[in-house]
Parts: structure tokens; sequence; C-alpha cells
């Protein structure tokens, strides 16, 4: 009678699994909760501990880690010495052993303590699942419950090929792989261990995507964790067809910075290819897309929305008769999911709250490599603000200031933000200089440049860019400064009578 070894900390579809391997003639061996699983169904199964002839110790702490489980894992089946050695000593073949792993990831993002965590580190289960996936040749190993169905009928069938096999091993050393990842990131960050000597970047597989940026590159999206609020891992989507690659590319551009407004009130945030391309406040969000849509009507045609509050039917109607990929929102009152329902090519997505996303790495894979760093976090910290020039930013000024700089930090270098109550009036983005991605912004903005104010992610180099501000009307200037050429672009701001702030920070992206 073949023999499985169930030990499943998530437990959906376990029921049902164990029923069709009795159906088949299997046996079934367990431990703990599980145990108790089946016991509860009426399932025939006989405790670990008596296979072991030792009771559970150390509070759960050892339980499967004995000869009489490993061994019967991780004996070749072609090998008459091991058959031999098995048999001797009084034990039977496990030929398929079904194991997910303590939640510890799942128990670090809802805040558990040091103490619950380290609890939640599973030993006995990887070293089950790494013998399994070694010795899948002879042993089947699941660690996903998905799989169950397709493994009952494969054996109903007549048995699991050795290429499924093959790929439930690299499935399982996956699945232990990504839990020791998250495991090391956690102790490494706890004390303190900014760049570790070796790391592992680790996913589960979210969706395959259609294609990657063009229809001849493959892609896929990935989830680095448990799904948290606000991000597009946490979205649901409720109307509209599969997000591609460029749809999640850009929906994540708009999302990080309509998440950096929130806290102001409704504002709408247009992206088009990572780029935003109009940005508002407005008192509500239908007046916020509106303004939002104004500023660069153009480059919104086919372009991704994020909001900072439930989509109201308001804003859903000046929405409808734009062409949008995708809307995003931290939910969609009823109407307005059926107003824009309407719209069969246009992607909606529910994301849940827009507070404080995790503190994350961003890595960019090169030839023989990759770079890690820290995510730019950064706001607009006014307070340490320095005026360098004859002319002092008025009240509104300093607020537009503030917009601008926030919305320049999510525009690709060279980057130029022009601003003007509460909205962009003129964005030059990802020029190789920054006098053109003035002129660029100064051009989009027309005669809205006039007593706007304008941010530069970066020092500006030479007065040229001041002076294409002043022709346009921009009566006031964020930049980090450090130029060997301050004194100089300061000088063209009081001759033009601009006043100019250095906020020493710079947000280079890209």
């Amino acid at each position: 009678m073949p023999r499985a070894l169930l030990s499943v900390a998530d437990k959906a579809g376990l029921v049902e699994f164990a029923q069709g391997l009795v159906g088949l003639g299997w046996q079934l061996i367990s431990t703990g909760g599980t145990a108790a699983a089946l016991v509860d169904a009426g399932l025939p199964c006989t405790k670990v501990s008596e296979v072991t002839g030792f009771p559970e110790l150390l509070d759960g702490r050892v339980k499967t880690l004995h000869p009489a489980i490993h061994g019967p894992i991780l004996a070749r089946r072609d090998q008459l010495s091991h058959l031999d050695q098995i048999f001797a000593h009084g034990m039977d073949l496990i030929d398929l052993v079904a194991v997910n792993l303590y939640p510890f990831r799942e128990t670090v993002a809802r805040g558990a303590g040091f103490p619950e965590a380290i609890e939640q580190i599973d030993i006995g289960g990887p070293a089950m699942v790494r013998a399994a996936a070694k010795n899948h040749a002879g042993v089947v190993v699941v660690v996903d419950p998905a799989r169950y169905p397709g493994i009952l009928a494969a054996l109903a069938g007549g048995g699991v090929s050795l290429q499924l096999r093959a790929e439930l091993a690299a499935e399982a050393f996956a699945h232990t792989a990504a839990y020791d990842a998250a495991i090391a990131g956690y102790l490494g960050a706890r004390h303190g261990q900014e760049w570790p000597r070796e790391v592992t970047l680790s996913g589960t597989l979210a969706q395959v995507l259609k294609y990657g940026e063009n229809p001849h590159q493959a892609a896929a999206f990935y989830r680095d964790g448990p799904p948290c609020p606000g991000t597009l891992a946490a979205a649901r989507r409720l109307g509209g067809p599969e997000l591609s690659y460029n749809n999640l590319n850009d929906a994540d551009a708009a999302l990080h910075l309509a998440r950096e407004l929130a806290a102001g009130g409704p504002a709408a945030v247009v992206v088009k290819h990572a780029n935003p391309c109009g940005v508002a406040y407005g008192p509500d969000l239908a007046t916020a897309f509106r303004r939002a849509y104004a500023a660069d009507p153009i480059s919104a045609f086919g372009g991704i929305v994020a909001v900072t509050r439930t989509l109201d039917e308001a804003a859903a109607a000046q929405m409808l008769e734009i062409k949008l990929d995708v809307v995003l929102a931290p939910d969609f009152e009823d109407m307005a999911l059926e107003r824009l329902g309407r719209r069969p090519g246009t992607r909606l997505l529910a994301v849940g709250e827009l507070g404080a996303a995790p503190r994350r790495r961003q890595f960019r894979s090169i030839a023989g490599g990759f770079l890690l760093q820290d995510e730019d976090a950064a706001g607009p910290d006014v307070a340490s603000w320095r005026v360098v020039t004859k002319a002092q930013p008025g009240r509104a000024q300093w607020d537009d200031l503030a917009f601008a700089w926030t919305v320049a930090k999510h525009v690709k270098s060279n980057a130029i933000v022009l601003a003007k109550e509460g909205v962009t009036v003129g964005i030059g983005p990802g020029q190789p200089n920054r006098a053109d991605s003035a002129r660029i912004a100064a051009s989009h903005a027309g005669a809205k440049a006039q007593g706007s104010v304008l941010a530069s992610d970066a020092f500006i180099p030479f007065a040229d860019t001041v002076d294409i501000a002043a022709e346009a009307g921009v009566a006031a200037v964020a930049q980090p400064g450090g130029s060997v050429r301050d004194g100089e672009v300061i000088s063209a701001a009081d001759l033009a009578g601009l006043a100019m702030v250095f906020t020493g920070r710079r947000h280079f992206r890209h």
C-alpha cells in the first residue's frame, strides 16, 4: 500500500486531496493539526508519532526529524542496498509528501513580535520538502494545494510522470528558497544588516502576462510577499480585460504618486509611459480629475488614472468620454462601477486604502548582476528649504512648490514640473539636458505658465533653465542646489525677479 505524508499549514483542499488518495488505496500519515483535520473528516490516518515511536517534543519543534521519516523518503528505489536497509529496520517507504510551511511571512506582515515570529520558522517541513524533492524520481512532492487535483488525476491514470515529478521538485525547492529568503531578510533587517553578503530575490507568480513591453518579449507578474493594501499586489480587478506588462508598470507609477498625495485631499494622477502627464488636487475627485486631464489632454489619451479617494459617480462621469486603459482607486461606488463598466476596454482596479506602503528595495538587472537600492521615499521637507534669492515665495507659492517638487520626484530625469494652484500645467521629462526639459514643460503650459512655480529634480547647472522659466512667466523655482554655478543661477533668478529655494535633496529617477 503506497503511503502519503501530509503536513500542511495551508489546509485548503486538504480533505478532498486526502479522500482522493484513500480512494486510490493510499495510506495516510500526518502530524498535529493536519492529522486532526483528517480524523475530523472521518479519514483513516496514522500519526507520525506512531511511525517514529516518539511523541512530538519541545512544544512541537521536533515531530518529523527522525530516520523513520527521512529514511523512507530518501531511499532510492533503484538501489537494493537502500531498500534492504529500510526494510531491515522495519520501515515502509513514503511515496508522496504534501507539505507547506508555517506562515512566517504572514505572521511578520501582521506585526507579530519576535518570539512569535521565531516560532513560525519551520524546520521539519523544509527538511521533508527538500528530501522528497531530492528523491523526486521515487517520491511525489507537492507544496501547492492548487496541484492536488492534477496529482490525483495522474495517480488515477497510471502514475505521476517523471516530467511532472521534476516540475513539482523544482516548485518545492523554490518554495523553501523563498521561505528562507524571507527569514534571512527579516533577521537581517531586525539586526541592522543593511547589505548582506548574499541576497535572494523571491516572489510568487501572480499572473503570466500576454507579453512584455513588446510582443516578442515574454513576461510575468510576481508578488514579493503577502498583499499589502494600496498596492497592485492587493488590487481587485472589477472590470476590463487582463492587465498587460505596460499597464502594470504605468499603474504602479500612478499609484506611487497618488499615495504621496493622498493626505492632501482629493487628487488625481494621469500617467503615460510611466511619467505623470497631469496631476491635480481638487475639492472633489471630479474636479481633481478634470484639472489633471486638462493639464495635458493629448498625452492623457489611453493613459492610466489613479485617484486618492473612493471613486464616485461624478468622477466616473468625467472619465466616460475619455479613452483610459486603467483606473485605480481605493474603492468604487456602485454607480461609478456601473458607469465605467460600460467601457469594456478600461481596467478598473480597487487597491484598498492608500496608507504608507511598506519600505521596499528597488532592483534593476544589469549584465552580470543587478543593482539594489532603497526606495526614494523622502517627501518635501519644506521647513528645511532655504530661500537663496532676493524675492521670497508667497504663501500659495510655497504650497505649489511642495506639490511640484513631489510630482517631479516621479518624473523621469531630467525632470522639470510647472504647477499652479495645485495643478501641474507643464511637465518636461527625461531629456538629456535640463534646458530642453524646461522648454517642453513651458511649451505644454503655454499661457498657464504665467505665475506658476517650477520644480527641478536635480540642481540647475546653467542659467539657461532660469531664463526659459522667466520667459514663460514662472514666479518661483525649487531646486536642490549644489552646482558649481549656483551663484550664476541665483543671479539670473534675481535679475528676472524670480524667487528660488534650495531643497538640499535630489530626486533622480532613471
